[in-house]
């Protein structure tokens, strides 16, 4: 007897190992990517600015305490981490598919057959015409499904991929925040400029319709020369309540985003004391691809689908599955407890070969390859989107500091060139005209030259959220 024991252990554990090695789905591989070996003119380097702290990015006290502000209490930042806490709850579930299920029953129950019936008869003679049958019973069960083909494993693969890109997403929302609170902090700051440059026009305005109410006293100008005086004060003053709304709308967007009530923001700083970086490294674009949080949770969305694939095609092999149930059973309450005699134990083992399920297993595995094909197209428009994305930001740079370069040019030429239409206008060389000309381009020049001054900074914030930065 114990020969064969013998031999049917060593003919069905090879059998085994056999079986498991034939695992189900292929593992997983990165997609080539179409990448360039740069971005744009750039040279390659092995550093990047993504790789900086944001606190050590934006050295602005008043922004920095926004942005730690809005990372505790933005909401979509909140939503975003409780995805990563139900995600890990999966992959905790999915860690423990290996063990075996365990259940423990305690029953009770009274049987009344027919006297007529074969029980009843068979319930007469056994007990000596009992009329009922009892039966106690406690009892231990567990049951273990092997992971012969490898699907409980890919099961796990999947949940640990999908907990990575909840991960990942709650990631990408920080990056995306910490761009948007930066971005509006500088144009909250350009308003502020535009503000004060309005209020300056204003009061050259007046000065210039004191001057003509001068000059048309003494003969020199008529009452259509004061009117279009009044008139270019009236174009300045009627920025101020447009800006001061842009100014109130955009202190309570972002204390929205920072999850507190709408209000004002208590700032000291200027536009112009903003730091552009003089140099803005931005590394290779493989190495972007592998740091950018968007790329990283599409990716894990393929490796889930990947892994997905294998657990459909699991599902069309055999199950081997173990059951074993002990416990202690008598017909008798007052014997239910009586050991040894109240024991009991059963073992089985059990081959489900599913035959015909109406195609529904079938289905579910071509669904799953086109669900993977899907995610394949996801990760590589993610990652053409991204290249994008960083050298439009790079052209932005690149082109505003030209711009930056002409408007600085242009508005020191207006202001000599409103002192100087002041002046002949004084003595009789300039008219009116030529006086409210210089002064309104040279409103438009300034509010032109903060505007470029806070487009660079978004570009430059652009650039730091598109090479991946901002989440540490």
């Amino acid at each position: 007897m114990q020969k064969k024991y013998i031999a049917f252990y060593l003919l069905f554990l090879p059998a085994v190992m056999w079986l498991a090695s034939c695992r189900v789905g292929r593992n997983y591989q990165q997609p080539a990517l179409a990448l360039p070996a740069q971005f744009g003119n750039t040279a390659p380097s092995d550093t990047s600015i993504a790789g900086m702290e944001w606190k050590q990015f934006f050295s602005d006290a008043v922004l920095q305490e926004l942005i730690g502000k809005a990372l505790s209490g933005n909401y979509d930042m909140q939503l975003a981490l409780k995805r990563v806490a139900s995600a890990q709850a999966y992959l905790k579930q999915a860690k423990a598919a290996w063990l075996p299920a365990v259940n423990a029953q305690v029953a009770a129950s009274t049987t009344f057959p027919s006297k007529n019936s074969l029980n009843g008869l068979s319930l007469g003679n056994f007990m000596d015409g009992a009329e009922h049958l009892e039966d106690y019973s406690v009892n231990v069960g567990v049951s273990w499904e092997i992971d012969v083909w490898g699907k409980i494993r890919r099961q796990k693969e999947a949940a640990l991929a999908t907990y990575l890109q909840s991960y990942e997403g709650a990631r990408a929302v920080q990056t995306a925040l910490v761009g948007t609170i930066a971005n509006s902090y500088f144009n909250l700051l350009m308003l502020d400029g535009q503000l004060k440059i309005a209020h300056s026009n204003v009061a050259l305005s007046d000065t210039i319709v004191q001057m003509m109410r001068l000059q048309k006293t003494a003969g020199e100008v008529t009452e259509l020369a004061v009117q279009q005086a009044i008139s270019q004060k009236q174009t300045a003053e009627l920025l101020l309540p447009q800006l001061e709304q842009g100014i109130a709308i955009q202190e309570n967007a972002i204390r929205i985003l920072t999850g507190e009530l709408p209000g004002s923001l208590a700032r000291s700083s200027r536009l112009a004391d903003q730091r552009i970086w003089d140099s803005l490294p931005t590394g290779i674009p493989a190495a972007m691809i592998s740091r950018r949080p968007d790329v990283r949770s599409e990716e894990m969305a393929l490796v889930a689908a990947n892994a997905q694939v294998g657990v459909a095609q699991g599902n069309m092999y055999p199950a081997l599955s173990l059951t074993a149930t002990g416990g202690l059973n008598s017909f008798k309450a007052s014997n239910w407890f009586n050991m040894p005699a109240s024991l009991f134990g059963t073992v089985a083992g059990s081959l489900a070969q599913p035959v015909f399920q109406r195609r529904t297993l079938k289905t579910q595995l071509e669904v799953a390859k086109i669900q993977r094909e899907e995610a394949v197209i996801r990760f590589r428009q993610s990652a053409l989107t991204a290249v994008g994305e960083v050298t439009d930001a790079l052209i932005k740079l690149d082109k505003l500091k030209t711009q930056q370069q002409i408007a600085d040019s242009q508005v020191s030429t207006l202001h000599v060139a409103v002192q100087q239409a002041q002046m002949l206008f004084r003595s009789g060389m300039a008219n009116y005209l030529e006086v409210i000309t210089a002064q309104s381009r040279a409103l438009q020049a300034e509010l032109s030259q903060v505007d470029i001054d806070r487009q660079q900074l978004s570009a430059m914030v652009d650039l730091y959220r598109s090479l991946g930065g901002g989440w540490k």
